[in-house]
This record gives C-alpha cells, structure tokens and sequence, in this order.
C-alpha cells in the first residue's frame, strides 16, 4: 500500500467512527482524538476496524503511535511492509 492509500484508510474508518466530523482536514500532526472529539472507546473502536481491514495486529502498548495522522500513517505503514 502506498502511503495516500493508508491515509484514504486512516480517513475513511474515521469518517465511519466520527460522521459529524470531517477526518479529511485533520491535521497530520494533531491528536486524532481531540481533534475529532472521540472517546477511548471511539478510539478502540478506530483501532479494530483498522485491524480487520488491514489484517494487522496491533497491541494496545502501539495505540499512542496512532494518536496522530502522521504516526498511524508510518505505523501501519512500517507493519505493512513485506519483511526483509
């Protein structure tokens, strides 16, 4: 996947977690979480769906590396990557 591939994910499953708001604006360094006004279970919830769409386990220790844009953006990048 390419890195406005992950991005269009990241926004998408934001878009279906948070309607009201509007994910694509969000800024890349900001907090995911005040920025669209979600709770931890929101978030949870962000963090299993990205999980079942991408196939990509993520441990609860990771979830601060997908509290920004950016950071989930280069997390799930890194754990897409085919192993070298």
């Amino acid at each position: 996947m390419t890195r406005e591939e992950v991005r269009g994910l990241i926004v998408e499953t934001l878009g279906n977690i948070a309607p009201e708001a509007d994910a694509s604006t969000l800024d890349p360094k900001a907090d995911i979480r005040e920025s669209l006004d979600i709770d931890s279970l929101d978030f949870l919830n962000f963090v299993i769906a990205v999980h079942e769409r991408l196939r990509i386990d993520i441990p609860e220790v990771d979830y601060p590396r997908l509290f920004t844009l950016d950071g989930a953006i280069d997390y799930l990048m890194q754990k897409a990557a085919p192993p070298k």
